[in-house]
């Protein structure tokens, strides 16, 4: 087999994550935007800084496996994050808590993919001297971190937008227990 039918499969691998990493970034900082005002305004911001620098993480592990970024699919996975904004929410004219339950939970897929991505990647690191095993140990536990944390929110909204009634009662203010 040619080295280049070879890397086929890693190169697609890697852009599919490239593609689905520009639109976690962009989930990532359209919900600290839409949060700004929350408690969990510096956790969202720190989140979505993080999530950008996985993604220029990938790009930097792509570029040194000599894989080219599919900057066509990057722009798909932007096209695709901005028209799920068009999902059905239960509201016409206004954010709903289930957007943030929904958009949460899209953010944990993300997460859980990633986590796995790096996990691909440090198995193929001990025989592959472009790979850095201690980078992608921490890449490895930065998804730890964000999955936890992503959880832990899921976990404290979850009831609160679901409970029958329950999204009369989410409010939008500091004091109450908004959904993110």
């Amino acid at each position: 087999m040619s080295p280049q039918l070879l890397m086929e499969p890693l190169g697609v691998y890697l852009n599919d994550h490239l593609t689905g990493a520009f639109a976690g970034s962009a989930l990532a900082h359209r919900m600290a935007d839409t949060h700004a005002d929350s408690h969990r305004a510096a956790e969202l911001r720190r989140l979505a800084h993080d999530v950008e620098q996985d993604r220029d993480d990938l790009v930097r592990i792509m570029h040194s496996l000599g894989v080219p970024a599919r900057h066509y699919r990057t722009w798909l996975g932007l096209a695709g994050e901005r028209l799920a904004r068009l999902k059905p929410n239960g509201t016409l004219m206004r954010r709903s808590p289930l957007s943030d339950l929904i958009e949460l939970e899209a953010m944990r897929t993300g997460v859980e993919g990633k986590a796995a991505l790096w996990r691909a990647l440090r198995a193929l690191a001990d025989n592959d001297s472009r790979l850095d095993p201690d980078g992608l140990d921490r890449l490895a536990e930065r998804a730890r971190e964000q999955a936890y944390t992503l959880n832990k929110w899921h976990q404290t909204i979850s009831p609160v937008v679901l409970r029958p009634n329950g999204a009369a009662t989410v409010g939008h203010d500091r004091g109450s227990p908004r959904a993110v």
